[in-house]
């Protein structure tokens, strides 16, 4: 069997995240996998979150299960396996050596514009809900090992959704298919079980939706939270595989 290109996407939540799931799995060479590490992080960590028992009960909760499957044959024997992962779901036990089998990549999005949004579903975000101090880890990882990788930032996405496609595709080793642009609206067999509390908007969408500049005002205890995200986010944001000029 050929040893698919294992595609993963490092990002925090609240990062178009599921929209490039989308975007992925509307080719006809992908298998694609909604945040397969989620239950291992929700058992982990103890954390409440919107349909937590739905997610322990469906999922493996043991990362080294988990990350093995990962490396092996894609489903459905495709090509491509693209494979949508939270930072935050890596915890500190979490060995990262099995990220060297895949093409680890990374999406990023303006930290104000994140915890307006999160804030929105969970009151009080920490800095690790975010995941920037999980993303920074991998992003170390990778760059120790692997040398820099992609990292796309979703203002850019938005912008000029092909362009910065084309860009991922090329940097990854596969063909740009205009099929990305593009995809049905309505849930996937592939999505997470938490779909229902967290999907709403992309469930609707049948594209990337037209950039628009947000002018967002945080609440003052958002301050400090702001200012530490900054550091994380420029950190990456530093390396951005293309910048699209508003």
């Amino acid at each position: 069997m050929t040893t698919p290109l294992r595609i993963a996407m490092w990002s925090g939540p609240r990062n178009l995240s599921t929209a490039l799931l989308r975007s992925w799995g509307n080719r006809t060479d992908t298998a694609v996998t909604d945040e397969p590490l989620y239950a291992h992080y929700l058992r982990a960590a103890g954390v409440d979150h919107p349909g937590r028992r739905e997610i322990l009960a469906a999922y493996d909760d043991d990362w080294r299960r988990v990350t093995d499957w990962l490396r092996g044959p894609a489903p459905g024997g495709q090509a491509i396996w693209y494979q949508k992962h939270m930072t935050h779901h890596i915890t500190d036990d979490v060995d990262l050596g099995w990220l060297d089998a895949l093409h680890n990549c990374f999406l990023i999005r303006e930290p104000a514009e994140v915890i307006a949004s999160y804030a929105e579903v969970r009151d009080e975000p920490t800095l690790e809900d975010l995941g920037l101090p999980q993303q920074g880890r991998v992003f170390s990882h990778v760059v120790d090992t692997a040398g820099t990788p992609p990292v796309i930032d979703a203002a850019d996405l938005l912008r000029d959704p092909a362009t910065v496609l084309a860009a991922l595709c090329a940097a990854v080793g596969v063909a740009f298919s205009e099929r990305m642009l593009w995809w049905p609206p309505g849930r996937r067999e592939t999505d997470g079980v938490w779909a229902e509390h967290w999907y709403g908007a992309v469930e609707c969408s049948t594209g990337f939706a037209p950039y628009e500049p947000r002018a967002v005002q945080l609440d003052a205890r958002f301050a400090e939270l702001r200012a530490a995200a900054d550091d994380l986010y420029q950190r990456l944001a530093a390396h951005r595989l293309i910048t699209v000029d508003a």
